[in-house]
């Protein structure tokens, strides 16, 4: 249990980052997401039942890092940790981007 929250503490911004992509999802990051989310369907370690979930009740997660894939595919600055798609921005880059199209800052 201790591993999970650390896990999920040491990755809070990358999670932010997904669940602010999940619900104020812009068209170019839907079309990244998408493509993303047919990858993680195609993968064994897809777990559309939650048991390698870090916290539970978020599935579909990947059995990898056990992140929920809705929130995961959404983060532009997160990666596949098999490898099967990379970041497209670092977090820096897509926290400036997503500053400049709120408005709270250029």
């Amino acid at each position: 249990m201790i591993h999970k929250i650390k896990t999920i503490w040491k990755n809070k911004w990358l999670i932010l980052e997904g669940v602010i992509g999940y619900y104020f999802t812009k068209k170019k990051h839907k079309k990244i997401a998408d493509y993303r989310k047919k990858i993680c369907k195609r993968c064994p370690l897809y777990d559309i039942v939650g048991t390698k979930c870090l916290v539970p009740g978020t599935q579909p997660c990947c059995g990898n890092c056990g992140c929920s894939l809705d929130y995961k595919i959404h983060s532009m600055s997160s990666s596949c940790p098999e490898g099967h798609w990379e970041a497209v921005m670092s977090q820096e880059d897509e926290d400036k981007l997503n500053a400049y199209i709120d408005g709270t800052d250029i």
